[in-house]
């Protein structure tokens, strides 16, 4: 990890593939530093965004039309737009905007348009470079490293994909100053989730650290723990193929996060507002399988609450639905469902369990019918 003043360096080590994460107030300058060298070069370049970041960020974007790049939004915003009609129209923008197996796309945005327009950046042509530009905390700890792209189908969440790493990931923490609150709180729940799983030391600071905002004078700090903990579970575990823990522990929360997405219908509940419910879940599990005491389920909660975090649904949704949603999740082998579970808080594990009437309790005891 390189560090100055300015920023902060970390290597997301996977040998040829390696790749920096820049993270620090003022790095869209190395962004836009990076347009003008593929403009020397006669690269082609596609900066994919939605359309509330274009707004926002619209001084920003002109500056990337100067500096030779072709602009692209998202036809809608949040999870309805990781769909195959707006994967089609970014492949078709792509081929308008002649871009060739020397271009590249930079994807500016939160998760959603992280996520498709690295799936596009994979298929198209069969493969072209990406950069990731994270402009949500959510995507700036979590989804922007790591190389997971995809679109949602009709029968759940990310369902469609590809591994497909970027060539750098710039993270301008000045860029969260217009993000929404709600939006803001989404994020800490992957900022919690990170602590639970594998830092005690991180979710204690979160703990004493009281609600976090973009100024708060530890976020940065925060951010790049995040994206350290993200990149050593990704070097060790890059496909998600160990047979126990690895990857997958990243995924805390999400199983039943996910379901809720897909049974309260996509945007209903952002995606961090389902994974915050999808801990408290975990907890109450981990609990019940006698791997966590009910303390560290208070301590959890405590937590969410204080970041302006649900802990139970908003409204009653159908138990049968929510565990059925459960058994298309990717993470289900031959049949079995699979969680991450905690020992403790900053430590976790996985674990099938096939106890329907348990997890329909679980269900139940967050509002659940």
């Amino acid at each position: 990890m390189e560090k100055n003043l300015a920023s902060t360096t970390l290597t997301v080590a996977l040998g040829e593939r390696a790749y920096p994460i820049r993270i620090g107030a003022g790095q869209r300058a190395s962004v836009l530093q990076r347009l003008r060298e593929c403009a020397m070069e006669r690269r082609p370049v596609l900066v994919a965004t939605c359309p509330p970041v274009a707004e926002c960020l619209a001084d920003f974007l002109r500056e990337a039309e100067a500096a030779g790049a072709r602009i692209y939004q998202t036809t809608c915003d949040g999870e309805p737009a990781k769909s195959a009609a707006e994967l089609s129209r970014l492949w078709e923008a792509l081929a308008a905007a002649r871009v060739d197996r020397t271009g590249m796309v930079v994807a500016l945005g939160g998760g959603v348009v992280g996520d498709l327009a690295g799936f596009a950046a994979a298929s198209f042509l069969r493969g072209v470079d990406f950069v990731q530009v994270p402009t949500t905390l959510l995507a700036m700890v979590d989804s922007s490293v790591g190389g997971k792209t995809g679109i949602n189908l009709a029968a759940g969440k990310n369902l469609a994909g590809a591994f497909y790493q970027p060539q750098a990931v710039f993270v301008d923490t000045d860029m969260l100053a217009t993000l929404p609150p709600r939006e803001f709180a989404a994020g800490m729940a992957e900022v919690i989730k990170y602590g639970l799983l594998g830092d005690a030391a991180l979710f204690a600071r979160l703990e004493c650290g009281g609600k976090f905002d973009w100024q708060h004078s530890e976020l940065t700090g925060i951010i790049e723990r995040c994206c350290a903990i993200k990149a050593e579970i990704v070097k060790a575990d890059e496909r998600e193929t160990a047979r126990e823990g690895g990857r997958a522990l990243l995924n805390l929360g999400h199983t039943f996060g996910h379901a809720i997405e897909k049974v309260a219908g996509y945007g209903v509940y952002l995606h961090g507002e389902a994974v915050a419910i999808g801990l408290v879940l975990a907890a109450r599990l981990s609990a019940a399988l006698g791997l966590l005491p009910p303390e560290a389920e208070e301590k959890i909660v405590a937590v969410l609450r204080t970041n302006v975090l649900p802990v139970a649904l908003r409204e009653p949704l159908s138990a049968e639905a929510l565990l059925a949603a459960m058994r298309l999740d990717k993470k289900v082998r031959q049949g079995a469902l699979r969680f991450v579970v905690l020992t403790a808080i900053g430590q976790s594990a996985t674990r099938e369990v096939d106890d329907v009437d348990l997890l329909r309790r679980l269900w139940v005891g967050v509002g659940a019918e």
